[in-house]
């Protein structure tokens, strides 16, 4: 086994990344790419390697992807791993900036979490431990949000928000949304964001 085998591995086997981040108008808690990075960093201190993350901006079929690469670098061995999230069409309520730097977290997310095996299904630990001879039941079906419960989830999550990291953590998964969205409710998720912001200039001042 190589020695960036034997880093790989240990950091794959050690690495702790919680899902600390909540999405109050979609109702799940996340990871995100910061998370990642912060329980990566001690591992790479200890064990002697590098991570680099870098973007690429790829045109597939006249739509706009960020291809970003997360890299392990052990002694000048490498591994690398990439992943895609598309840019949006609609960007209300985002400057073009703030699109692709959205764009850019949740692929670079995704590029260590396949550099990492990190699995992005629910915790080990979200429901109450299995008991012994209970026989499986089908679980219930799952009430499927409208586009407009989302956009009013959104704007209330934006209307909580007062300082600039919620804010960044809630763009994060902003373009996906957008998508299924008219202009009408993109324009109420531009003005609770911009309220958002206002808010979070306010404070820092």
């Amino acid at each position: 086994m190589t020695k960036i085998t034997t880093v790989l591995q240990q950091i794959q086997s050690r690495l702790v990344a919680p899902k600390s981040q909540r999405n109050t108008f979609g109702n799940y808690n996340y990871r995100s790419c910061e998370d990642i990075l912060n329980g990566l960093k001690p591992l790479l201190a200890e064990l002697g390697g590098v991570v680099t993350l870098s973007d690429e901006m790829v045109d597939v079929g006249g739509r706009i992807y960020v291809k970003a690469t997360a890299l392990l670098d052990v002694g000048g061995e490498v591994y690398e791993a990439s992943a895609f999230a598309r840019e949006p069409l609609a960007r209300k309520g985002m400057d073009d900036a703030q699109v692709t730097g959205a764009t850019s977290s949740y692929a670079r997310k995704y590029a260590l979490n396949g550099l990492f095996a990190i699995d992005d299904t629910k915790d080990a630990d979200h429901g109450p431990p299995p008991q012994q001879q209970q026989r499986p039941q089908a679980p219930p079906p799952k009430k499927t949000r409208t586009t407009a419960e989302r956009v009013a989830g959104a704007c209330k999550a934006y209307g909580e928000c007062s300082d600039s990291q919620a804010i960044r953590d809630l763009d994060e998964h902003l373009p996906l949304l957008l998508e299924s969205c008219d202009g009408e409710q993109q324009a109420q998720i531009a003005t609770a964001r911009d309220g958002a912001v206002a808010r979070a200039n306010e404070g820092a001042h």
